[in-house]
């Protein structure tokens, strides 16, 4: 494929990610890409476009959450879907939106996605699943956007598995909204080791199929990182979300008689 036919478009009003994301759109909207096709690495690809890699990354990010393309770790981009009419741009929260409230929100949403992926999920999907937990565990912990994306990767991966479309939808929505500050919030090896350990205790509860402890487990992880940021942000304690509110108080099968 010619250098040429990667030129982006000269409108300027657009921020350069949105137009990297537009050219590979129509790339993929051309036929030059199918379903399941490799993309070129991100090198090439940022030379193709006489583009910074940061920008690149944004793009194929923005690209990934919309569904048209995934991330194969050590393997590179690949096009999931040729289909890009469908995926609409993540949605735009208010500004007054807190993080608390986000983060609140995607517990919500994440609890009931592993609790479906106990049930609905193939023996493939845990199996990757458990694959992308031991990326995490095994990310460098002096490198956060790779210990970002580790994490991204494996609570997308649970997401998908349960099989809901507007599940996945929403909460493609919301993860761009937080990726500030779950970037900075390793801060420490005791933060993700935390994080790792939690991700093989998901793993191992939606393994054994148990909707409960596979929910139980997704909440107390996610609650951590809540907890973490409304201490720093100074929360009023009514305000705080427990394990409780969440509609926990089925055991898992492991712990009923």
């Amino acid at each position: 494929m010619d250098d040429e036919s990667w030129a982006l478009s000269p409108n300027t009003r657009k921020p350069l990610p949105e137009l990297i994301e537009d050219k590979i759109r129509s790339l993929i909207r051309s036929g030059k890409f199918q379903a399941g096709d490799r993309l070129p690495t991100e090198p090439e690809l940022a030379q193709r476009m006489a583009v910074a890699r940061s920008s690149l990354r944004t793009a194929l990010q923005r690209l990934q959450l919309q569904g048209v393309v995934e991330v194969m770790r050590g393997r590179g981009w690949y096009v999931r879907s040729t289909d890009v009419s469908e995926h609409d741009e993540p949605l735009v929260f208010d500004r007054r939106v807190s993080d608390a409230d986000l983060l609140e929100v995607r517990i919500a949403l994440e609890t009931t996605a592993a609790s479906l992926a106990a049930t609905r999920a193939t023996e493939g999907e845990l199996d990757d699943i458990a694959k992308l937990a031991k990326l995490h565990q095994s990310a460098s912990i002096d490198d956060k956007d790779e210990l970002l994306q580790t994490d991204e990767d494996f609570h997308a991966a649970v997401v998908r598995a349960s099989h809901n479309e507007l599940l996945d939808q929403l909460y493609r929505s919301l993860v761009p909204q937080l990726r500030g500050y779950r970037r900075n919030s390793y801060s420490s090896s005791e933060v993700h080791v935390r994080s790792a350990n939690d991700h093989n205790q998901v793993t191992w509860f939606l393994k054994r199929r148990d909707e409960g402890g596979a929910r139980a487990a997704m909440a107390t992880h996610l609650l951590g990182l809540y907890t973490d940021l409304i201490t720093q942000t100074g929360t009023p304690t009514g305000r705080r979300a427990t394990l409780t509110t969440y509609a926990l108080e089925d055991e898992p099968r492991w712990q009923q008689p």
